[in-house]
């Protein structure tokens, strides 16, 4: 009788799973839940908040029916991990229940909060213990309710992460990790402990926090109560837990310092390892304990979001009448390299954190209308989106990132030729492609804490490896066009 790993992973849009056997870590099932996107609450500008309640509800539905689909008994699933959106705040008084909803990652309400924590404890201390500026994050999210809410305050026994509260309605045990902690922005590098200084300074008392567990271990096993309700088997270990993009990273094999994991959806983000505890980038960039990151090994990742990505190849195919993204592929790969000397600037979806925060627009510019078409702009858009990527990996190349392997997963763009094979030759670095999942990803990755990494690497290569893109050494064509591209950006940043 096969034995599986289940993976979690709770998004905001829905919550995906996953079952792996445990030695292939072959993929045997996976499921997402509910049909339509979770519904994010916004009393007011800015507020993004959900209810856990239905993160967990949906969780154990999955489970179910995974188990149906599959004819599975509980003996069967042998270990749990659990990837969540990051960023977000629950809490819980000493009851275990409920204080209020989540707060999650995308709610804006707190980010005069972290500017003043940012102010009072300074940038040196920031770059080198928090390795960021509070920001929006956790952090500053609790300091925001202390102020708004002192009653919900008052009754804290515990905050966590969205997937803490998961772990711990499965066990009923309260934990949660350093890589947890870091994205929160609660942990402090250099003395490798909870932030002291940070707590103080918000006021917030240090036994909210959680205890902490290794990233890869039996943090906690499944109680009766989270038997009856998730219809797993009582004592069965949760094995593994982390944020989403760290997960994404360790769903690619990204867990050396040089490998870099890419994502390109609506929106972009590169997540790269070094093994250096310092940065210069607390503007552009942030830097968050990876999931294998000890006292004894530095494992940083260095976080770049884009958010003009892929929202301008869906604008495209619905604005130029073209069916489909295959079909905006075959027009583009009829154009020459260079675009003809069309450019796009593919912002517009916001203030990009890379040019910290101007508010940059969508451009197409060189536009000649007897020489230019539809398929012209297909592939322009490919080249200044691969742009965007590679001005954003010089800034972590300049910030101590070591030249590595770029990894990515095959969806969205990375599913487009050009736009891989530019972004290759552009850096110089190999690009390979994987055909996995964060839920994936998160089941799998117990077989670390069971087995260790050798075979969880071969179980990667061995069931997700789909292709390489490898740079062309001639791509000098190529780099002049990025170079006029990234000088007509500084100008406009510069005035």
């Amino acid at each position: 009788m096969e034995k599986y790993f289940l993976g979690l992973d709770i998004g905001s849009s829905s919550v995906k799973a996953a079952l792996v056997e445990v030695n292939s870590g072959e993929c045997k099932a996976s499921i997402s839940k509910p049909e339509q996107e979770m519904q994010i609450i916004a009393a007011h500008q800015m507020w993004a908040e959900q209810d856990p309640e239905l993160w967990w509800s949906l969780c154990c539905d999955c489970i179910k029916e995974l188990k149906n689909q599959n004819h599975l008994s509980a003996d069967q699933i042998i270990g749990v991990g659990i990837s969540y959106q990051m960023h977000g705040l629950v809490t819980l008084d000493n009851y275990g229940n409920l204080l209020r909803p989540a707060i999650i990652w995308c709610d804006g309400r707190a980010v005069s909060h972290g500017n003043q924590a940012f102010e009072e404890l300074g940038e040196v201390y920031c770059a080198t213990h928090l390795f960021n500026a509070p920001g929006n994050f956790t952090a500053a999210k609790l300091k925001w309710v202390k102020e708004n809410e002192p009653q919900v305050f008052d009754k804290i026994d515990k905050i966590m992460l969205p997937g803490d509260y998961i772990a711990y309605r499965f066990t009923e045990v309260v934990n949660t990790t350093i890589s947890g902690l870091s994205e929160g922005i609660f942990w402090d590098f250099e003395g490798h402990r909870v932030a002291d200084a940070l707590l103080e300074n918000l006021g917030i008392p240090n036994q909210y926090m959680p205890e902490l567990v290794d990233t890869f271990s039996e943090q906690s096993k499944v109680s009766a109560k989270g038997a009856r309700e998730s219809t797993l088997l009582e004592g069965t270990p949760v094995l593994y837990r982390s944020g989403d993009q760290p997960n994404n990273a360790l769903s690619l094999n990204v867990m050396n310092s040089g490998d870099i994991a890419a994502t390109a959806g609506t929106s972009g983000v590169v997540y790269a390892l070094t093994d250096q505890k310092k940065t210069n980038e607390l503007k552009r960039i942030n830097n968050f304990a990876h999931v294998n990151h000890s006292a004894e090994k530095t494992s940083i990742g260095k976080l770049l979001c884009i958010n003009g990505c892929g929202i301008l190849y869906k604008w495209i195919k619905e604005n130029l009448d073209v069916y489909s993204y295959e079909h905006m592929n075959e027009l583009a790969a009829k154009v020459p390299q260079g675009s003809d000397g069309l450019l796009v600037f593919p912002f517009g979806n916001g203030p990009e954190r890379m040019f910290e925060n101007r508010p940059l627009s969508f451009e197409l510019r060189g536009m000649q209308f007897n020489r230019h078409d539809k398929a012209t702009i297909c592939r322009a858009a490919l080249e200044g989106i691969a742009f965007s990527f590679y001005y954003g990996i010089k800034i972590l190349l300049e910030d101590g990132i070591p030249d590595g392997i770029i990894r990515a997963g095959n969806d969205n763009l990375f599913q487009a030729e050009i736009f891989g094979q530019t972004l290759a030759d552009l850096t110089q670095l190999e690009i390979h492609i994987y055909d996995t999942t964060g839920a994936i990803g998160a089941a799998r990755a117990c077989q670390i804490t069971t087995f260790g990494q050798v075979q969880f690497s071969q179980s990667i290569e061995k069931n997700d490896f789909v292709r390489s893109f490898h740079p062309n050494a001639e791509s000098e064509d190529i780099m002049k066009v990025y170079n006029n591209w990234e000088f007509i950006i500084k100008h406009q940043l510069n005035n």
